[in-house]
């Protein structure tokens, strides 16, 4: 069973300190510090830092190592840039950077599950925990596996967790397959002739051309991308211009992209550069395309995930772990690892409250025991002893 022992109050400790000094993207300096700090405590074998930048990596080996296998461990390490609303003692001392989507807790409960391991060492072969920055747009993740992170560690499988508001404490949920969606972004700009605002005849309104583009593209989900599909094209700004009666010579758009299926990614890419270019064309303007792919989608494998799953069972029963779960339409950068070995990451219940990227949102502290156990049990079933 799973329950508060002596060690919670050190892992809410340190979940709490590192919640009150956010950290952006690579910049994660304290925070990364820390961590070293507490694995060299702990006993790792080995501590290596500057991997992608400012992660951490630390390596724990079994009593025994004839397996001759390595499993990893990913926590994320980075903040966001918003102002925190939680009121909590601990709250972010940084202005205009808080811990809105977990990390501090995440980070708190993989240092948690390597001081238990490093411990005990009841497994056969090699634990290792991954400290990951930039996971919020940085591609952090990408980072790392690019700086060797997979074969310098010898990784054969790697597994994550993610907390999720909304599912109840002591709950787990994950899927088989495509659990998150890929992330790009584009960017628009339309450039013709202005005028003032009373003779637009002899102008090429660029607002009329961008809000016509931003029409058409919705019609890429609704008309070319095949129903069974999940995909989102969205528009998150449009400006031009700053007066009410001058029609300006240019405007701009910016959105985002979403799809699970690399030919549907491939799609949406070329409608939004096809209809942004033949619409202002129709118009007499010039739209000129921006587009970036981002992350891609973040796809757990099938025989990790069973295995995880039955992991988290072990823990909490088979009421209490969803095998199914709808996947989600927001981006995870663990995707770039997921690409580099098999492995699965796992969502774990956060309580209700307010969601992520939320300036209200706090970690719940009463999930660190399931994170801890979980973290720990995927090592010792993986690699059991004999």
């Amino acid at each position: 069973m799973v329950g508060k022992n002596a060690d919670y109050a050190d892992v809410v400790e340190w979940r709490r300190d590192i919640h009150a000094h956010p950290e952006l993207q690579f910049e994660v300096h304290r925070t990364a510090a820390l961590v070293a700090a507490k694995l060299a405590e702990f006993g790792c074998d080995e501590v290596v830092t500057g991997i992608g930048k400012t992660g951490v990596v630390g390596t724990i080996h079994g009593q025994k190592r004839t397996s001759g296998k390595a499993i990893a461990l990913r926590a994320d390490m980075d903040a966001l840039p918003i102002e925190e609303e939680t009121g909590a003692a601990w709250a972010s001392t940084t202005k205009g950077v808080m811990h809105a989507c977990g990390h501090d807790g995440h980070t708190a409960m993989l240092l948690g599950a390597a001081r238990d391991l490093a411990r005990t060492r009841a497994f056969d072969g090699t634990a290792v925990v991954v400290f990951q920055p930039a996971e919020e747009g940085g591609g952090g993740g990408k980072a790392m596996v690019e700086d060797g992170l997979m074969d310098r560690f010898g990784v054969a499988e790697i597994y994550a967790m993610h907390t999720e508001p909304g599912l109840p404490i002591g709950r787990f949920t994950t899927t088989s397959g495509p659990v998150a969606a890929s992330a790009d972004g584009f960017r628009i700009r339309i450039d013709d002739k202005g005028a003032h605002g009373a003779s637009p005849h002899v102008s090429v309104d660029p607002l009329v051309v961008g809000a016509n583009i931003l029409l058409a593209l919705q019609t890429i989900v609704a008309r070319n991308v095949h129903p069974r599909q999940c995909a989102v094209v969205t528009v998150g700004w449009m400006g031009g211009g700053k007066a009410g009666n001058v029609i300006p010579q240019s405007a701009e758009m910016g959105g985002t992209t979403r799809t699970f299926d690399p030919a549907t990614r491939d799609l949406i890419e070329r409608r939004v550069t096809e209809i942004a270019e033949h619409v202002a064309e129709v118009y007499g303007a010039k739209a000129t395309v921006t587009y970036k792919r981002m992350f891609p989608p973040t796809v757990n494998h099938p025989d990790e995930t069973a295995f995880a799953v039955s992991a988290a069972r072990s823990l909490v029963g088979e009421e209490n772990v969803k095998a199914d779960m709808e996947p989600l339409m927001g981006s995870e950068d663990f995707a770039f690892m997921l690409e580099a070995r098999p492995g699965n990451i796992m969502l774990i219940g956060n309580g209700d409250g307010p969601s992520v990227h939320d300036a209200r949102f706090d970690f719940n502290d009463d999930a660190i025991p399931f994170g801890v156990a979980y973290f720990r049990a995927i090592v010792e079933r993986r690699l059991p002893l004999k």
